[in-house]
């Protein structure tokens, strides 16, 4: 939005000539011994003035249009009800006038230009005026505005509780830690340092600026800790890694809320600490703590996570029994649960079921059908989200445009890449281009896809160059890969993958050298490889593996099962695959031997100890090597099993010695 600011500029231009300097060079400190003054000034006048008693019919004829103000819904009735005050004398009255300009700066309709008009002509307008001000600044993200006119503000009215959470606000937005700073010096001079949602306000700007012994100094000053003072610490502390000082708080909470409870277990599942979040979730129930739909959500983000099915649709089923409020949040995550844990059919059904079917869902299951490589169904469905008059947005189409990638449509793709700008006016985003480039250059036409990139509007990220150089490892373009490889590697230094997929390009071509210099840049700058795991949940418990790992309980059992496995499979006519892992440099550790990578080990206890005909579901965090998807889609023809894997890039579901991606991965 945008609004005049010729008034504006005429009565503020002291503060303005120095605007673009921000908050560096305002000296608060010296505007707040000023405003101290001016307060008492202030009070002194305002002791002495006595208001007009008003007869009752003048009473309501001037409660006619201020009535009318709330329930105005458009600019035009605003203005209709804003020309009635005036005639009504009421052009310099502070309520009056402010229900006008809180309309205009705050609400869906607003128009900050009209509102700073009304706010211009006003003789001495109130605490509540300017702060209602300030909020319309920052509804339109004109933030530095907010500072200068709250600056303004000091030298002429005195603020009050609901004059800071705003700037509070700003602060976090900007990443202004000395700013907020100041801001937080203010609320203790001007008598606000007790006051609850200030000080709440506060330990939410510590939390988000990453200063977060500012925010336990806010904490343990608090007098009237409340739900969301505790949450909120907790929560800081659990995004910023540090779950251990985030558990402390919450044991130490006397009557935790669920509130409390769902703070806490998110943290856990931010950082991967799933048996923690399972055992906090036992525990509720020992403890009698009723579940609520945005805990519900939160557990079965990590039994997604971990690809826990069974804990997940025990979840599902207490929600319904429970009948605990299904919103669209909640509908969509149980949605994912069921596509990431490999019960894409569950997925649907549910899907089907609902009543209401919000965008999210509608573009779960889309997404769901993408990791499946159900391209053609998730076409389908977009036509039928068309036919149920509900607009598509900008993840509909990142995930429409996925699923043709893992599906190998590449007409499709590009007709839908032109058609959600032409039919919905969706500028296509970064991870456009990176679907886009990613179909392109798994159907080989790599030529067509660096063209692609260099007519993009935007400069390439990682996501968009890295699925170019994906491209050239499956097609084996050794020049263009490397050209790729190393611009990859500067602009994500720390991620494995990338050295990884260069020096298996190198390996491939022979270049041992170039293979040996990765290895030893990788080392120079500290990267590790991911170390691989897979996951395989039996009987309600999770069970994980690494590359050669053995300290599982069963872990003589399971490596004479693995010998059975690959004698039976070699007799099927299994040959390993080693390619490209000569040098040690493969995703998954290539000192354990080819035949212990994780996802077999995870298959070999499958076998162990599950029954004939039941499916296997591995979730594993790093692609599925060459030689292991062979090897699965040989195990489930020998041993006659489903075998559903999830990777780090789709689904891949084996029987009968075939794979659904068609080895198209």
């Amino acid at each position: 939005m945008s609004y005049s600011k010729n008034s504006y500029c005429n009565r503020y231009s002291p503060i303005l000539s120095y605007k673009n300097k921000y908050l560096d060079h305002i000296s608060l400190h010296k505007v707040l011994i000023n405003s101290q003054k001016l307060l008492l000034q202030h009070m002194a006048s305002t002791a002495q003035l006595t208001p007009t008693p008003q007869s009752p019919s003048s009473h309501k004829t001037l409660c006619t249009p201020l009535k009318g103000l709330s329930s105005c819904s458009t600019m035009w009735q605003l203005k209709q009800l804003h020309a009635q005050i005036i005639k009504l004398g009421l052009s310099n009255d502070n309520d009056a006038m402010g229900r006008v300009i809180k309309f205009c700066a705050i609400s869906h309709s607003c128009d900050l230009n009209y509102a700073l008009k009304v706010f211009d002509k006003m003789p001495e307008p109130d605490t509540f005026i300017y702060n209602t001000v300030i909020r319309g600044f920052l509804k339109c993200h004109m933030l530095i505005d907010c500072f200068v006119f709250y600056s303004r503000m000091l030298e002429l009215v005195v603020p009050n509780n609901f004059t800071f959470p705003p700037l509070i606000r700003i602060c976090c937005i900007e990443n202004a830690v000395e700013e907020g700073k100041q801001i937080h010096g203010h609320v203790l001079k001007f008598g606000f340092g007790d006051d609850r949602f200030t000080q709440n306000n506060l330990i939410y700007m510590y939390v988000n600026l990453r200063c977060l012994d500012e925010a336990r100094k806010v904490f343990d000053k608090m007098r009237d800790r409340d739900e969301v003072s505790l949450t909120t610490l907790i929560s800081g502390y659990a995004q910023w890694g540090d779950v251990e000082e985030a558990f402390r708080i919450f044991d130490s909470i006397e009557e935790k809320s669920c509130v409390c409870w769902n703070a806490m277990i998110s943290g856990y599942v931010q950082n991967n600490k799933f048996d923690e979040a399972f055992a906090l979730f036992e525990r509720m129930g020992v403890e009698n703590v009723v579940v609520d739909k945005f805990l519900a959500a939160s557990m079965l983000s990590a039994c997604t996570r971990l690809g826990a099915l069974k804990q997940g649709e025990w979840i599902v089923e207490y929600v319904m029994k429970r009948g605990i409020d299904l919103d669209a949040k909640l509908a969509a995550t149980i949605i994912d649960m069921y596509c990431k844990c490999g019960c894409l059919d569950k997925g649907v059904r549910f899907f089907k079921g609902l009543s209401r079917k919000g965008i999210s869902s509608w573009n779960c299951m889309i997404g769901g059908l993408a990791m499946h490589g159900k391209g053609e169904a998730a076409i389908e469905l977009l036509k039928e989200m068309e036919r149920e008059r509900v607009a598509p947005d900008y993840i509909t189409f990142v995930n429409l445009l996925s699923a043709c990638a893992h599906s190998g449509l590449v007409g499709e793709g590009k007709h839908y890449f032109r058609y959600m700008k032409e039919a919905y006016g969706i500028e296509p985003g970064m991870e456009h281009y990176g679907c886009l480039v990613d179909l392109l250059g798994r159907a080989g036409l790599l030529v067509e896809a660096r063209r692609v990139i260099s007519e993009m509007p935007m400069s390439p990220d990682v996501g968009v160059l890295g699925a170019l150089l994906g491209a050239c490892r499956i097609h084996k373009n050794i020049e263009l890969g490397e050209m790729i490889g190393k611009q990859v590697i500067e602009l994500e230094p720390q991620n494995s993958g990338r050295y990884v997929l260069l020096a298996n390009l190198y390996a491939y071509a022979g270049r041992w050298e170039d293979v040996a210099s990765i290895r030893k840049l990788m080392n120079d700058r500290g990267v590790k490889k991911a170390p691989g795991f897979s996951i395989v949940e039996l009987e309600g418990a999770v069970n994980e593996f690494i590359a050669g790992g053995r300290t599982h309980p069963q872990a003589k059992e399971i490596y004479a099962k693995v010998t059975e496995m690959l004698d039976r499979i070699k007799s099927a006519g299994y040959i390993p695959d080693s390619d490209g892992m000569q040098q040690d440099i493969d995703e998954e550790e290539t000192e354990n031997p080819l035949y212990y990578h994780s996802e077999k080990l995870a298959i070999a206890f499958g076998l162990l100890k599950s029954k004939p005909g039941e499916i296997l579901r591995i979730t594993k965090n790093l692609r599925v090597c060459k030689d292991c998807h062979q090897a699965s889609k040989l195990i489930s023809k020998v041993y006659d099993r489903e075998i559903i894997v999830r990777d780090r890039n789709r689904f891949h579901h084996f029987k009968g010695g075939e794979c659904s991606c068609k080895d198209y991965w």
